[in-house]
C-alpha cells in the first residue's frame, strides 16, 4: 500500500489533519504516518485530546520546542530526515506555515520525496512575519500545492508558478470541514458558556498573541485600550496567551476585561458559536469566526484571508484603538447573511483525491 507521512507541530494543525485522516481511514487508498514535532507544547494535547477529537495518535513525537527559530528548524530537519529514511513514504504532507511545515518540506525535498503543501499560496506580504517566510519557501519546494481560495491561486500565478513543474489547485479550506464536524456535538463536550455565566450574543471573544503586537508595548496598550472601551458595551472574554499574559504582568498593566486561561478546541467552538463578534490577531480564528457566522475585527495591518475583508466579514484595524471601536460599532449594525461560499465544500475528500492521484501517477 502507498504511504504518506504527515508532519504536524501545533494543535490547530492536528485539528485540520484530523479531517484528512478520517477520509484516509474511510477510503483506504493509502496509509498515513503522523509525526508530531512538538513545536508548540500544549498541555491540552493529552491522550484525552486525541480521543475526543478522533485524531490518530502520532507514531513519532520529536519533542522539539523551547528553542529559537534556527535551532528548532535545524533539529527538526535532522530528526525528520532520519524517520523519512526509515519510513520511505510516497509523499510528505505539511500544513500551513510553522517551522514544522518548513522543516518537513525541506527534509523531504532533500531526499527527493514528493511534498504536498496544504493551505498553499497564502500571502500576507509582510516578510517580518516568520510565517510568511515559511509559507513562501515551502510552496517553492513542494510538488503539489493545495490552495484554499481563488486568491491563493492568483498569488501563485503572480509569482510565476504556472511556469514551474509544480502542480497547484484549489481544494478549499480544510478548517471548514473541521468546524462543521466538531460543531455538531461541541455543546456536549464543553460547558464553558454556563461555567463563565455568559449570555448568548452578549459578549465579544478576543485573542491577542502575535509578536507584532506583543513585542510592541505601544501596540499592545492601544489594542487593550480599544478592548477596554468595547468591554463597557459588551463583555470582552479573552483566553490569554502565555506570552501576552507575561508581558502584561511584567509591565504591571491591568485591564477590566475578563481574562481566562487558554481553552481547548471544544470550549473555543462554543465561545465562537455564542459570542457577538470576534477581535483577534490570529489567522485561523478569522476563518473560524466566519464559519460560525460571526464578524471579525482583525488587530493586524494585513491578512492572508483577504476574501473576508473584501466581502465585508472582517475589517483590518491594526493596533489602532479608534479603528477597533469604530469597526465594532459598525458590525453591531451589519446584517449580512454569511451565504457566500468562499472556502469550498467536502474539502478533505478533494485533498485526499489530489494526493491519491499524485502518488499513483
Amino acid at each position: 500500500m502507498k504511504k504518506i507521512v504527515t508532519i504536524l507541530g501545533a494543535r490547530p494543525q492536528f485539528v485540520k489533519a484530523a479531517v484528512l485522516s478520517r477520509v484516509i481511514a474511510e477510503e483506504k487508498a493509502f496509509e498515513e504516518i503522523i509525526v508530531h514535532t512538538g513545536q508548540h507544547y500544549d498541555e491540552n494535547m493529552s491522550a484525552v485530546f486525541f480521543e475526543e477529537m478522533e485524531i490518530p495518535l502520532p507514531k513519532y513525537n520529536l519533542d522539539i520546542n523551547g528553542v529559537g527559530h534556527g535551532a528548532m528548524t535545524g533539529q527538526m530537519l535532522e530528526k525528520i530526515e532520519a524517520l523519512l529514511l526509515k519510513e520511505q513514504p510516497d509523499a510528505v504532507v505539511v500544513y500551513g506555515d510553522t517551522n514544522s511545515t518548513l522543516a518537513g518540506a525541506l527534509a523531504a525535498q532533500k531526499l527527493q520525496m514528493k511534498v504536498v503543501h496544504i493551505e498553499a499560496g497564502l500571502r500576507s506580504f509582510n516578510m517580518q512575519m516568520p510565517e510568511e517566510v515559511n509559507r513562501i519557501l515551502t510552496d517553492r519546494i513542494s510538488s503539489l500545492l493545495l490552495c484554499p481560495t481563488d486568491t491563493a491561486i492568483k498569488n501563485l500565478e503572480k509569482e510565476g508558478y504556472a511556469t514551474l513543474k509544480i502542480e497547484y489547485s484549489k481544494c478549499g479550506d480544510i478548517m471548514k470541514d473541521a468546524v462543521s464536524h466538531y460543531s455538531k456535538n461541541s455543546n456536549q463536550k464543553s460547558d464553558i458558556i454556563t461555567r463563565l455565566s455568559l449570555e448568548e450574543k452578549n459578549f465579544v471573544l478576543a485573542t491577542i498573541h502575535r509578536q507584532e503586537n506583543t513585542d510592541s508595548l505601544e501596540n499592545l496598550k492601544n489594542i487593550f485600550e480599544g478592548l477596554t472601551e468595547i468591554h463597557e458595551d459588551k463583555k470582552v472574554v479573552m483566553p490569554i496567551h502565555p506570552r501576552t499574559k507575561n508581558i502584561l504582568a511584567t509591565h504591571k498593566l491591568e485591564y477590566p476585561i475578563e481574562f481566562i486561561d487558554p481553552v481547548g478546541y471544544f470550549d473555543m467552538l462554543e465561545l465562537l458559536k455564542n459570542c457577538k463578534l470576534v477581535v483577534t490577531d490570529s489567522g485561523g480564528l478569522q476563518k473560524e469566526a466566519f464559519f460560525n457566522k460571526k464578524f471579525c475585527v482583525v488587530a493586524r495591518e494585513q491578512t492572508e484571508w483577504v476574501e473576508l475583508v473584501e466581502n465585508g466579514y472582517a475589517q483590518l484595524v491594526g493596533s489602532n484603538a479608534e479603528k477597533m471601536i469604530a469597526s465594532f460599532k459598525e458590525f453591531q449594525q451589519t446584517n449580512k447573511d454569511f451565504k457566500e461560499n468562499i472556502f469550498g465544500d467536502e474539502v478533505g475528500l478533494q485533498i485526499h483525491n489530489a494526493i491519491k492521484k499524485m502518488i499513483e501517477s
